[in-house]
């Protein structure tokens, strides 16, 4: 798992946010466009793109994108 390729696919499920707004230490949940529904797309990338499942609680303990990425690493 790259960490370029996991930020340009969580970028994409932003509608509004350019992509070149988050990179790995954007604090992801301080974004404008975050919200619950953002969260549930962010779970469902992660289980098709990564075969990966995450919690809402687990996502919440993580600042940045690469919080997230690390997380997800040592699943």
């Amino acid at each position: 798992m790259d960490l370029n390729d996991f930020i340009n696919g969580f970028a994409k499920q932003f509608d509004e946010t350019d992509i070149s707004d988050i990179r790995s230490e954007t604090l992801f949940q301080n974004l404008e466009e975050w919200s619950s529904l953002t969260a549930l797309s962010i779970i469902a990338f992660l289980k098709i793109e990564y075969n990966k499942t995450i919690t809402a609680k687990e996502i919440r303990s993580c600042a940045t994108v690469k919080d997230l990425f690390e997380l997800i690493s040592s699943k």
